[in-house]
């Protein structure tokens, strides 16, 4: 492929299959990637601490907790790191829950092997991308420290996911313009989940309830049909 290579990237690849955990390994070495497989979700979270991953490929049915409850985990103990979801279910509302609970993005078994790997890089380029812009990005009552991937509201730091955070500073990068749903999806996502906006919806009502209650005034506004407005409202 001539997608960069992914040298010096780990992953952590976490499903209960031997057969699809020796596929991804050994397709992920053949793309320079590092790879360590384990086969549950408590290995999974020690793993996380212990390999600290770049990206985690997590199987949602897994034998102990399954893949939700292990990203909850992880992101309780302050750990942004990605998570891509495999998952055998394709209902939309398991897509928003995978997604809502702190995942990053989702895969359907059967995948192909060239879609893990493009889906890994768009993830990649997404964390690296909002990680490189200006150190600080402040509007109103809200700072991005870019470099730390910090969110303060009025001085106090708010815990996000790393699609929150996107979301967030693809929100704050536009303040004060209307953003269309589709166009919030296609920017933070990458794709368009089939056309289903249901996950913009998700992810912004989640986030609009971590910042309210912080903020003197609501700083996202919904434009009733159209999309979303991140206001930039004065400092207390």
């Amino acid at each position: 492929m001539n997608a960069p290579t992914g040298e010096n990237i780990k992953v952590l690849i976490v499903d209960d299959e031997a057969s699809i955990r020796d596929l991804l390994t050994r397709t992920l070495r053949f793309e320079e990637f590092e790879t360590h497989a384990v086969s549950n979700g408590t290995d999974a979270v020690e793993a996380v601490e212990t390999y600290q991953p770049d990206i985690i490929l997590l199987d949602v049915m897994l034998p102990d907790m399954n893949g939700f409850s292990v990203t909850k985990k992880i992101r309780s103990q302050g750990v942004t790191t990605p998570v891509l979801f495999l998952t055998a279910k394709d209902e939309p509302e398991h897509k928003v829950q995978g997604l809502t609970v702190g995942g990053d993005d989702y895969v359907t078994k059967p995948f192909s092997l060239a879609e893990i790997v493009a889906r890994i890089h768009a993830i990649l380029r997404r964390t690296k991308a909002s990680k490189s812009d200006d150190s600080l990005l402040e509007v109103g009552e809200v700072t991005i420290n870019n470099d730390a991937h910090e969110v303060f509201v009025n001085g106090n730091l708010i815990d996000l996911s790393p699609t929150e955070y996107n979301l967030l500073h693809f929100m704050m990068s536009n303040p004060n313009q209307v953003l269309k749903k589709e166009q919030i999806l296609n920017h933070v996502w990458e794709y368009d989940f089939g056309g289903n906006t249901a996950i913009v919806e998700s992810y912004v009502s989640y986030l609009r309830r971590k910042l309210d209650a912080e903020t003197t005034e609501p700083v996202i506004v919904t434009k009733r049909g159209v999309g979303y407005m991140f206001r930039s409202a004065k400092k207390a």
